[in-house]
């Protein structure tokens, strides 16, 4: 179902599964016609088998009813939404650690979180892990959240001179995660108390670490080429892009791009939502999905 109608949010989903046997990213969004309220919500699984993806399944589906429960009423009570956020995510948490209870031969599986929540110009945002939000503004990109990867730390070794850019890419420890969903206490959460004022023309994107086959520079060409094109144009070029590494190790992959518009019509279609309590207003996104190995 389409209409052409001006829209604050232009916004895509797309899914690629790599190299891997099994699609352990979720991701689902939410930007209900005729609000100027919406979110994201993105899970990378681990834990190996089909645990990975159980895991990213149950963060996704909680957090987003969590957040889809209190939608029409975060504009009244807007100070509150870090809380919410937060909230949401140690509801999932404790529903990842609910289920390895029953399921013991799931210990060790989690996920990563990033979740960013949009009213008006004003963007919130919580995440755990390292899948990244990215902000490109005037042909510029930056990281927004935390990274909670071991990769930090390991630069700041090449800052300090005791590794040099090729060990400190190569190294071992490199993707290790310092914080994650696994059902027990989190170690780090990004949540800032502030929300960050976004522009008209910008693009946030949010991804799993899949998308970092790509160097931040490569990401922001990318953008900056399809920039004047629709969210799921910039979701098809960035997946394009990534398989046209041939990496065998690929990583899965999940993306959403929104786009905060000007003043031209953006197309309206209605979503498939795989979560619980998940009917709701029509919503502005497209998905893409990319099943099977690159």
């Amino acid at each position: 179902m389409t209409s052409q109608t001006y829209a604050r949010y232009d916004v895509a989903t797309a899914l690629g599964q790599g190299m891997r046997e099994i699609q352990e990213d979720a991701v689902v969004t939410d930007f209900p016609a005729g609000m100027d309220v919406g979110f994201v919500v993105l899970a990378d699984g681990m834990g190996g088998h089909a645990a990975g993806e159980i895991a990213s399944l149950i963060l996704v589906t909680e957090v987003f009813a969590e957040l889809k429960f209190k939608l029409a009423d975060l504009k009244k009570h807007e100070e509150h939404i870090p809380a919410i956020l937060k909230n949401a995510a140690m509801t999932s948490n404790a529903c990842i650690r609910d289920y390895v209870s029953e399921n013991p031969g799931n210990y060790g599986m989690g996920a990563t979180l990033v979740a960013p929540l949009l009213i008006e110009d004003r963007l919130y945002w919580i995440s755990v892990g390292d899948s990244p939000l990215y902000l490109q503004r005037g042909g510029k990109i930056r990281q927004l959240n935390e990274d909670h990867s071991m990769a930090p730390e390991i630069d700041g070794m090449v800052s300090s001179g005791l590794l040099s850019p090729e060990e400190a890419l190569d190294h071992p420890d490199r993707n290790c995660l310092r914080s994650v969903l696994l059902g027990d206490s989190v170690a780090k959460i990004d949540c800032p108390q502030d929300p960050l004022q976004v522009e008209e023309g910008d693009i946030i994107l949010v991804a799993s670490d899949g998308l970092q086959s790509l160097r931040d520079s490569e990401i922001s060409t990318v953008l900056r080429e399809n920039e004047e094109r629709s969210a799921t144009e910039i979701a098809f070029a960035l997946l394009k892009t990534v398989n046209a590494l041939k990496d065998p190790d690929q990583d899965n992959i999940s993306i959403s791009i929104i786009k905060v518009n000007r003043s031209q019509a953006a197309s309206m279609i209605v979503p498939q939502y795989r979560s619980r309590r998940a009917a709701g207003a029509m919503s502005q996104t497209r998905l893409l999905s990319f099943y099977g190995k690159n």
